[in-house]
């Protein structure tokens, strides 16, 4: 990029800093005006109407936020105190940002702050979040449960340890979470195959995407056990209904290929030499063997109360092996450069059935996965 193209580009990233912050003061966003004007004036501490936005936003600002937080702390708000403190907490945000910025003080050279306010009203703060927890939680039902646990962690931000939030809090949360039990079933013995690694794979996502500190916990049978959990809320059941492993299917083509014009030769002309053209042929055997192997998955989400079925899906998936190898009788010469390469290629040994086993599963498991993230991304 040329300089003259560079000095274009930053006086239109300062016009449109400045712009912002002119045009947030004037759609009555004061805090935002002056944060906006802030920034400029770390990159420039004499810009000037940067100055002039910060010297008009900040009083009002400020102003905004003292009567926020009087009006809540006069009103019969349920969550008065913390309102209250959010709103003075603005007011400090902006204390902070004028304080690093050594422009700024040449228009607000001592900018307020509301620290020493705030530590009277974390008490008061700490006691309605608390008793908002208690009373979400009486109600017994796992949403309300939820409000309980972000109240009791206000409660626990405000004063830690207050009362017995630290209780409530675990209590809150067992209660909020979804608690699945995934059951897996195995593939029949009969078979000789293991789904272990399917398996895993299935467990390893639903533990690492909704890990403890989600509201939705997933648990295998022996770690519902390990657990004492008294009661799950749903039951997930994932089995494979029906599969195959190596069908084998060979198909054989035999065809003659030619070439024109392939000199076979020399000969002399008049006592000249001359190359001899002709058409050449070869008998071409083609082999191609395929092993597929495919299944049908089923997942079943019951209620653990009512053992009414949540949702039921199937996803199919299918693996192919090939093995490809030919060979030929007559003039190479007849043959195309890929015609020769697959001569030169033996028949080879196919995988194991373990192995098509749980190549076939792998488009299962990309169709299973969001498929699971789709059913509870409401929960």
């Amino acid at each position: 990029m040329n300089t003259g193209r560079v000095l274009t580009l930053l006086s239109l990233l300062t016009l449109l800093a400045c712009s912002s912050g002119k045009q947030a003061f004037e759609r009555g966003d004061y805090y935002g005006a002056v944060m906006k004007s802030v920034s400029r004036l770390r990159q420039n501490p004499d810009h000037s109407k940067s100055l002039e936005t910060l010297k008009s936003a900040y009083p009002l600002a400020v102003e905004y936020f003292e009567g926020e937080a009087n009006n809540q702390i006069a009103s019969n708000s349920a969550f008065k105190w913390k309102n209250a403190i959010q709103s003075y907490d603005q007011i400090n945000a902006l204390y902070e940002a004028i304080r690093q910025c050594p422009g700024c003080k040449k228009v607000v050279p001592s900018p307020k702050n509301y620290y020493a306010e705030i530590g009277p009203l974390k008490e008061k703060a700490a006691d309605e979040s608390y008793n908002a927890g208690i009373d979400a939680l009486m109600k017994g039902n796992r949403m309300e449960a939820r409000k309980a646990f972000f109240n009791f962690s206000d409660a626990q931000t405000f004063v830690p340890g207050y009362k017995d939030v630290i209780e409530y809090l675990a209590k809150a949360k067992f209660e909020a979470t979804l608690k699945v039990v995934i059951e897996q079933i195995p593939v029949p013995a009969r078979y000789n195959l293991s789904g272990g690694f399917f398996q895993d794979k299935v467990e390893e996502f639903l533990h690492n995407n909704y890990p403890e500190q989600s509201f939705i916990q997933f648990y295998t049978p022996e770690e519902a056990k390990i657990a004492n959990l008294p009661a799950a809320d749903q039951i997930m059941r994932i089995q494979f209904d029906d599969f195959a492993v190596g069908n084998t299917l060979m198909r054989e083509k035999e065809e003659t290929v030619t070439r024109d014009s392939v000199k076979v030769g020399e000969t002399k002309v008049n006592g000249k030499v001359i190359p001899v053209y002709n058409t050449v042929k070869a008998k071409l055997t083609t082999y191609r063997k395929e092993l597929s192997s495919n299944g049908l998955l089923s997942m079943v989400v019951v209620d653990a109360k009512t053992n009414g079925v949540l949702t039921h899906r199937k996803f199919s998936g299918e693996y192919v092996w090939v093995s490809q190898w030919a060979r030929f009788n007559g003039d190479e010469r007849a043959l195309t450069d890929e015609q020769l390469r697959i001569c030169k290629l033996r028949e080879q040994q196919p995988p194991n059935p373990q192995d098509l086993f749980l190549e076939f599963t792998k488009p299962i498991y990309n169709q299973l996965i969001p498929s699971v993230k789709s059913f509870y991304q409401s929960y």
